[in-house]
């Protein structure tokens, strides 16, 4: 019995993600995806279900990659930190930039998951990375209020409304297509703007 021939598989992939990228996934056409990679449905269906399974797998390195990303920089228990490291935590700058620098290296997979996902499982990406998020910034806040780094009255739903905000600044540009450039000047806006040791109100004599 003869090996499937993969060497069509990246054609078939270089091409769905332009498809979606263009298009969106609920508009995305497989026979214009076959056509581009210069492959016949049937190859198309004997390594994915449909087009959600293609949309899935061409996302699926970004997906991994972030889910590690948000691992490693939340691993840290609140509990185990100094004062200094967890207000620290709130300070951007360079950690701003760090998001932004692994997010441009996702840059295509990153916009189709915020933008192009419609009608998939990850039609709502982008609030549930917020929900992801919005419970490991609430446990560091509640830790600095607890030592009495900060006084300020947040609740876990005014901080998730505070980060939808916030995520929709880091969002936005990658649908608008920034060059790296540009995401660099957004940065520092962005830290510009959120002054979280402000908004939570920590003390300034701790800062």
């Amino acid at each position: 019995m003869s090996k499937p021939d993969r060497s069509i598989d990246p054609r078939i992939m270089e091409r769905a993600k332009k498809e979606f990228l263009t298009h969106g996934f609920e508009k995305a056409s497989l026979k214009a995806i076959c056509q581009e990679a210069g492959v016949t449905t049937g190859a198309l269906y004997k390594r994915y279900k449909g087009k959600e399974d293609l949309f899935c797998a061409v996302v699926s390195d970004t997906v991994a990659a972030l889910d590690a990303f948000v691992e490693m920089r939340s691993s840290a228990q609140a509990r185990d930190l100094s004062d200094e490291e967890l207000v620290s935590a709130w300070e951007m700058g360079e950690s701003m930039l760090e998001w932004f620098r692994f997010l441009y290296e996702y840059h295509d997979g990153f916009t189709m998951l915020i933008s192009c996902a419609g009608g998939t499982r990850y039609a709502n990406f982008q609030h549930d990375l917020t929900e992801k998020m919005t419970a490991k910034t609430y446990e560091y806040f509640q830790e600095a209020k607890t030592r009495g780094l900060a006084h300020g009255d947040i609740s876990m739903e005014e901080m998730h409304i505070l980060l939808s905000a916030f995520w929709t600044t880091v969002c936005e540009p990658f649908i608008h297509g920034y060059t790296w450039d540009q995401l660099e000047v957004h940065s520092d806006l962005i830290c510009s703007l959120f002054d979280w040791n402000r908004a939570l109100g920590f003390h300034t004599s701790v800062i």
